[in-house]
C-alpha cells in the first residue's frame, strides 16, 4: 500500500519523547509498504526544517516531510493553538502532492483531522484516525479549554473526524469507550495501545551502572525513576512529596526524575523547599529515547504518575510500556486499565494519589521485598514480550490499514485489551 501517515509530533530515538509513529512506520516499510510521513519540526529540531516551508528526508525507508513549526511544553495555550493551526493548514495543502491508498492520522492534536480529511477528499481514499487522547474531553477536564464556543467547535471537529473515518484506532479501552459514546460502532474501533520495544530495552543490568555511580548508589540501593514530561497533567510533584515522606521511612531509597516541561521550575522549587533535592532526589534534563534503556537498567522501580483526574486514567503512557520492556516493576498513582493490569499480573504497584504517607509506606515495603520485586520484574517482562510487543501491535495496525477489521480488540467491558 501507499500510506500517508500524519503526525505533528513525530520523534526519532535520537530525541527525547515517544517514538510510536517511528516504530510503526518503519515496520510498515519493512512489510513492503510505501510510507510518506508528514510532520513538524517541533520534536525533530530546526536541522530538519532550517527554513520556512517543507523539507524532505529519508529515515529507514520512510519518506519524511517536515514543516517548520515551533512548539514546546512551556508555550501558552494560545501559542499551542497557533502551532496546531499552522501545521494543519500547511499539511492540508501539502498532502495533495502524494498519491496514496490510505491516510492514517494520529492525534494529538485533534487538528490533525484537517489534513486527514484533506487527504481523504483530495485522493478519494479511506481515512483511519488514531486517538491518543480524548480531545476535547481531556483539555476541558484540566481547564485548558474553557471558552464555550471553542469547546463546541472542538467537539464538532471530533465528531467529524470520527464519523469521516472508516476505522478508529484507540490507545486504551477507555479511549475506545469514549469514541463509541460519540456514536461510532464498536466494530469500527480497534484498541492498539503503546508498545514495548523489547529489542531496545531488555538489556543487561550492568548497562545501568554508570547512572548508579553518578548518583553515588551502593549495590542494591533502591532507585525510583520517573522519565517524561513535567507538565500540568503529569503531577510530578507527587513523587517529590513521596520522596520527602520516604526520608523518615527508608532514607536509603533514592528518586531520579528525568525530563522537562511547564512544571519543571515548580517541581524543582518544591524539592528544594521539602529538603529532598540532592539528598534523596535528583532532577536531570531529558535524554534521547536511545539512552533510556541504560537509565531504566539502573532503576529498581519505574513510575508513571498523573494529577488526580479520572479522565486521565485512560492514558497509554510511553513510560509505562518502556518500563515493562526493560523488565522493571511499575508504580502508578491512578486507576483504570493500567491499574487493573498491574493488579492482575503483579507487574507493579498502584499507589494512592491522595495519601502521600501511605504511598511512601507502600513503596518502601515494595522495594524492600526482594522476592516481590523479582516476581514483578518477571511479570513485567512477560507482558512486554507476550502482550505488548511492538511487532505484534504493528502487525495489527497493518491489518487495520488494509481494511481487515476482524482484528478489532475492543473488549472494553473488561477494561483490558486482549492481545
Amino acid at each position: 500500500m501507499r500510506i500517508i501517515y500524519l503526525h505533528q509530533y513525530f520523534t526519532l530515538p535520537t530525541q527525547p519523547g515517544g517514538t510510536r509513529s517511528y516504530e510503526m512506520a518503519r515496520r510498515l516499510v519493512k512489510a513492503g509498504h510505501q510510507v510518506t510521513l508528514l510532520t513538524s519540526s517541533a520534536n525533530l529540531g530546526s536541522f530538519w526544517a532550517p527554513t520556512e516551508g517543507w523539507h524532505s528526508h529519508q529515515v529507514e525507508g520512510i519518506h519524511v516531510e517536515v514543516m517548520r513549526v515551533a512548539y514546546g511544553n512551556e508555550m501558552t495555550f494560545k501559542e499551542r493553538i497557533r502551532a496546531f493551526v499552522k501545521f494543519a493548514a500547511g499539511a492540508s495543502w501539502h498532502v495533495r502532492k502524494f498519491k496514496a491508498d490510505v491516510v492514517f492520522a494520529t492525534s494529538t492534536p485533534l487538528t490533525i483531522a484537517f489534513p486527514g480529511l484533506a487527504a481523504k477528499f483530495w485522493h478519494r481514499i479511506p481515512l483511519i484516525f488514531e486517538v491518543r487522547d480524548l480531545w476535547p474531553e481531556l483539555p476541558i477536564a484540566v481547564g485548558a479549554l474553557r471558552n464555550p464556543l471553542a469547546i463546541k467547535m472542538a467537539q464538532l471537529l471530533e465528531w467529524i473526524a470520527y464519523h469521516a473515518s472508516v476505522h478508529i484506532v484507540a490507545l486504551s479501552p477507555g479511549m475506545a469507550e469514549g469514541v463509541i459514546r460519540r456514536g461510532i460502532p464498536a466494530s469500527r474501533v480497534t484498541v492498539i495501545p503503546n508498545g514495548c520495544d523489547v529489542a531496545m530495552f531488555d538489556v543487561p543490568q550492568e548497562r545501568g551502572e554508570a547512572v548508579r555511580r553518578r548518583l553515588g548508589l551502593a549495590t542494591g540501593q533502591p532507585l525510583i525513576v520517573y522519565t517524561g514530561t513535567f507538565g500540568l497533567i503529569n503531577g510530578v510533584g507527587y513523587l517529590v512529596k513521596v520522596a520527602a515522606a520516604m526520608q523518615a521511612i527508608d532514607p536509603e531509597v533514592r528518586f531520579l526524575l528525568v525530563g522537562s516541561g511547564t512544571d519543571l521550575e515548580k517541581v524543582t522549587r518544591q524539592a528544594q523547599e521539602l529538603g529532598v533535592l540532592g539528598k534523596n532526589l535528583w532532577i536531570w534534563p531529558p535524554i534521547p529515547k536511545a539512552e533510556m534503556p541504560n537509565l531504566l537498567a539502573a532503576a529498581t522501580v519505574a513510575t508513571s504518575v498523573v494529577v488526580p483526574l479520572k479522565s486521565l486514567w485512560h492514558n497509554s503512557a510511553n513510560k509505562f510500556f518502556d518500563a515493562l520492556a526493560a523488565g522493571k516493576p511499575v508504580a502508578i498513582n491512578y486507576g483504570g486499565w493500567q491499574a487493573d493490569l498491574l493488579r492482575e499480573t503483579g507487574a507493579g504497584i498502584v499507589l494512592p494519589s491522595g495519601d502521600i504517607a501511605h504511598a511512601a509506606q507502600m513503596l518502601a515495603g515494595f522495594v524492600q521485598d526482594t522476592n516481590r520485586l523479582r516476581e514483578a520484574a518477571a511479570a513485567a517482562r512477560e507482558l512486554a514480550y507476550h502482550r505488548f510487543a511492538r511487532d505484534t501491535l504493528a502487525a495489527r495496525l497493518e491489518s487495520v490499514l488494509r481494511g481487515k477489521n476482524d482484528v478489532s480488540l475492543i473488549e472494553v467491558s473488561s477494561g483490558l485489551p486482549t492481545l
